[in-house]
């Protein structure tokens, strides 16, 4: 079974430098921003950024690449200027990702800020709808991130994913990421083998196993079912090697981009480390 691994790699020199330190690194998958991810607005990419980006990935081992929002963007804020701000961040997101060549426009659902569930998730899909008119025709898919329900977080439940892609008219432009550490952490135990195996069902019969397209490997510094997000090394925290061993031996995962988000230091030396160890767990 071919693996699709790697990292959320830093893009300090610009997009290109991202596919570079992929090459570096032998991933073959990657995550990266496009933009600043603490700011609403960002300068827009030079003609100069995006042929080098293109040219460099044509060269690379680099198959899918995967952008992360701006972690400001909330497609449910309840007050109407941030909602404005949200749309307007992610409408630019879109069209780098669109400029790029990138597939997938990874985001956290939202928070919903008091209004109640229910009215978050009716107002991700209105979200949604509308930027998806204003990008008519563009091939990158908006990827709802799994998350652990902190606060008011919505998409703790593959049911809250599932109602949004319902309530979204341009379905073929969804698809889903699971974070381990989220899942684990909202209380889907994907430590203990039978349990995965029934935490995937249940994925498949809630959401389809075909609109998976990302798994950040993520191990989790909190309990199962804490609603706590904190990120840990792999096999360093609650999950531990055993539920990364189920996901490294999942045949039914082949094609599905494995991601690191776990904590790095500058010069991702840790990348390489857990790496690594989600190797040392194929079963040959």
């Amino acid at each position: 079974m071919k693996h699709l691994l790697g990292a959320h790699v830093f893009v300090d020199g610009g997009p290109a430098s991202a596919i570079e330190k992929a090459d570096e690194f032998g991933f073959n998958a990657i995550q990266i921003f496009t933009r600043n991810n603490n700011r609403w607005t960002s300068n827009p990419l030079s003609d100069k950024e995006i042929t080098a980006f293109k040219e460099r990935l044509a060269k690379s081992k680099v198959e899918v690449i995967v952008s992360h929002d701006s972690y400001l963007i909330n497609l449910c804020a309840v007050i109407p200027e941030n909602l404005e701000k949200s749309h307007a961040a992610f409408l630019d997101e879109l069209e780098r990702c669109e400029q790029l060549g990138i597939p997938y426009l990874n985001f956290h659902p939202g928070s919903h800020g008091g209004q109640g569930e229910e009215v978050g998730i009716k107002k991700i899909a209105e979200s949604l709808n509308t930027l998806h008119q204003k990008t008519k025709g563009y091939k990158v898919k908006s990827m709802l991130e799994a998350t652990a329900g902190q606060g008011n977080a919505i998409g703790y439940k593959f049911e809250q994913l599932a109602k949004i892609i319902e309530l979204v008219e341009e379905k073929e432009r969804m698809c889903v990421c699971i974070d381990t550490a989220h899942i684990y952490a909202a209380g889907y135990d994907i430590k203990n083998p039978k349990n995965y195996k029934k935490v995937m069902k249940e994925f498949d019969d809630i959401i389809g196993l075909n609109l998976l397209k990302c798994i950040h490997m993520n191990d989790s510094k909190k309990a199962l079912g804490s609603r706590v997000d904190r990120h840990d090394h792999i096999g360093k925290g609650e999950i531990g090697l055993e539920g990364f061993t189920n996901i490294m031996n999942d045949k039914k995962l082949a094609g599905v981009a494995l991601i690191l988000e776990t904590p790095k230091e500058k010069e991702q030396l840790e990348d390489l480390e857990n790496i690594k160890t989600l190797r040392s767990l194929i079963k040959k």
